[in-house]
């Protein structure tokens, strides 16, 4: 990472203009890369910086330059004492799954960070943040699918154990309802309901048991997300702002119609329901195609390209922290009177689609982003159902 970045007494972007760029090839080189880089004067002043830099750092390059490191960091941030490491060793050293999360970039921005000396400007050092967050959301995205696959595991058992001893509950309450007082009539008839209750439940549990191979074929996502809309506006009104930020231009889904239709109606109802006492409440529905993303098939070499990216936004209070992590765990919940299955049966139907859904509060905005595969091809020919 030793190169030349140019500084701010070259060009104010720090890599130069179009033809500076073109006559010079370690400046578009350093654009081109998907990762920020900074590079950072004796005196903690950024003084370069790629297209990328001013992406993450959510500020634009005239501005970038000239701040201080420490303005974009969190107060004692590790990246510090590594840059002064580098500095004071002369040699390149790095640190992985570094917190830098602070309100200009966002929460949960987990990074691994590259430090390395300019060989041609003495006392500046060049900082590169590589994001964690792909790789965990992959690794997240795994743990969803187990805990999925525990779910199964307790429908099928709750429905051989247990839902046979309830229908025989229920049926002596009914008997003895006809035969006793009426002040004890109440207590048969609640024996009755909670066992109803009871019923709904295993009965919503069953969904993750269903093992049945995914009937599929191509898919217009935005046909998926129109009726979403109807029937969210069918039930919240007109008192949520629902806006559209789409790519006319993508390619179909290779998906089961309904099914998408019930993940996104879930996020959607989700985010209304969060929204009752805010202000201006609004969601944002957004497509956009992201090539390039690409994930490993459990227990096999396969790789699925997910280059669909469907996002559902709102401007609500956001996810309390100590669920955000666990969040599509089954049983999981901040309503009141929630079973917790909704966001972990959205997962598991995610996944069986060998797609993604992950969760992230960016300024804001609460974000719930899914990625699909957009062909039968995308899928690396696996049948993926179940996974």
């Amino acid at each position: 990472m030793s190169t030349h970045l140019s500084s701010v007494d070259e060009d104010e972007s720090g890599f130069g203009n179009g033809s500076e760029r073109a006559s010079n090839p370690s400046r578009s080189m350093m654009n081109a890369l998907p990762h920020p880089i900074v590079m950072v004067d004796p005196h903690g002043v950024v003084c370069g910086a790629n297209d990328m830099a001013q992406i993450f750092f959510q500020t634009s390059t005239s501005s970038l330059i000239r701040l201080r490191i420490p303005d974009l960091l969190p107060f004692g941030s590790p990246v510090l004492a590594l840059i002064d490491q580098a500095r004071d060793r002369l040699a390149p050293v790095n640190e992985y799954r570094v917190d830098i999360s602070n309100p200009r970039i966002g929460s949960d921005k987990i990074v691994d960070v590259y430090a390395s000396p300019v060989t041609d400007r003495p006392g500046c050092i060049t900082v590169m943040f590589q994001e964690r967050s792909i790789a965990d959301k992959m690794d997240r995205q795994l743990v969803h699918r187990d805990a999925a696959r525990a779910v199964t595991g307790l429908a099928q058992m709750l429905g051989h154990e247990v839902k046979n001893p309830l229908s025989g509950i229920r049926g002596a309450a009914q008997l003895l309802e006809s035969s006793v007082d009426d002040p004890d009539r109440e207590l048969t008839r609640l024996i009755t309901e909670e066992t109803d209750r009871i019923v709904r439940l295993i009965d919503r549990m069953e969904v993750f048991s269903d093992q049945r191979p995914i009937e599929r074929e191509g898919v217009n996502i935005h046909v998926v997300l129109d009726r979403v809309k109807q029937l969210t506006r069918a039930e919240f009104g007109d008192r949520i702002r629902l806006v559209e930020e789409y790519d006319p231009s993508l390619p179909e889904v290779y998906a089961n119609q309904d099914q998408l239709v019930q993940v996104f109606l879930n996020l959607v109802k989700n985010a209304a329901e969060a929204l009752m006492e805010v202000k201006d409440p609004e969601i944002v529905l957004t497509t956009a195609f992201r090539p390039g993303i690409r994930m490993q098939v459990p227990g096999s070499q396969t790789r699925t390209s997910l280059p669909l990216e469907i996002c559902v936004k709102d401007n609500g209070p956001g996810i309390p922290q100590e669920l955000a992590k666990c969040l599509f765990d089954p049983f999981v919940t901040s309503k009141t009177n929630g079973s917790g299955l909704g966001l972990a049966l959205v997962a598991k139907i995610i996944g069986d689609h060998g797609g993604v859904i992950e969760f992230d509060e960016s300024g804001r905005q609460t974000v719930f982003r899914v990625m699909l595969p957009t062909s039968q091809a995308d899928l690396g020919h696996s049948d993926l159902d179940g996974a």
